[in-house]
């Protein structure tokens, strides 16, 4: 298992544009990036003992995105591939999570998932990320496939096309990610739908059939780079039919990484 060291080392050679004051424009710290790795490493290597897959598909420099299948109650699967992440990229890179709304109007959590690099999910941030070369982290089923029931595990809810026109418009080739074992490690029995609680957008409450999540085994898997950046010009992105087509692609390569995690998993514990 790394240690706080090599946090520490990862966090210094991370490429990051310091608005001034020692953040990013959005709230990124590398101290806090040095953290938050620290304090995920024994989740990452002894509790869910992640194996990773193929990960020098990441690019190594310039804008990216990594597309994701999601799902597990709570999202442990967006730690485990942040961490993965920097853990298999040399030198290392930060991915930006692209998360929902109410996400960063969460008292304490949004100020520590941005200074971690999470983002709020707008054109904009995300246009602005892309723009400095960064590698964003998006689950393009948003909410329904983290809080999906656990009948429906590895069945990939509705898929988003937001990626697809960031990437086209962007110019940034897609890295489809499949993540097996999540979908069992807090298996869901049902939710209370809350539209706003406290005022902070949480759309509902999960009701899990255990108090903390399982000890499965995690697998993510790298697919090869779709690089819509050289099918399509930027002018491309406001086609729906190319984005539909595009977004399939993504949809399909996510599936078939899912589906050779499932056949080559020894079990959902090894």
């Amino acid at each position: 298992m790394m240690g706080r060291s090599d946090a520490l080392d990862r966090a210094r050679r991370l490429a990051f544009a310091d608005a001034g004051h020692g953040f990013d424009p959005f709230g990124m710290h590398p101290d806090f990036m040095a953290f938050g790795d620290a304090l995920a490493s024994w989740v990452h290597d002894v509790y869910f003992r992640v194996q990773s897959y193929d990960a020098h598909h990441i690019p190594s420099t310039g804008p990216a995105i990594l597309a994701a299948n999601h799902s597990g109650t709570l999202p442990m699967d967006g730690m485990m591939l942040w961490i993965d992440v920097l853990r298999n990229t040399d030198p290392p890179r930060a991915p930006r999570p692209v998360a929902d709304y109410f996400v960063s109007s969460l008292p304490w959590i949004g100020t520590l998932f941005a200074r971690a690099g999470v983002v709020s999910g707008s054109r904009g941030n995300v246009r602005r990320l892309l723009e400095q070369g960064e590698l964003m982290m998006l689950f393009p089923e948003g909410v329904p496939g983290v809080s999906k029931p656990f009948a429906d595990r590895y069945q990939l809810q509705n898929w988003r096309v937001g990626h697809c026109e960031m990437a086209i418009r962007y110019q940034a080739p897609v890295v489809p990610v499949g993540i097996v074992g999540a979908e069992e490690q807090m298996p869901q029995l049902g939710r209370i739908p809350v539209q706003r609680l406290f005022g902070m957008g949480i759309p509902h409450i999960p009701i899990p059939a255990t108090p903390i999540p399982l000890p499965v085994r995690y697998h993510i898997l790298y697919g090869e780079p779709l690089r819509f950046d050289r099918e399509f010009k930027p002018d491309d992105a406001d086609d729906p039919e190319i984005l539909a087509a595009c977004a399939k692609r993504v949809h399909d390569a996510v599936e078939a990484l899912i589906h050779r995690g499932l056949r080559e998993r020894q079990g959902i514990f090894a």
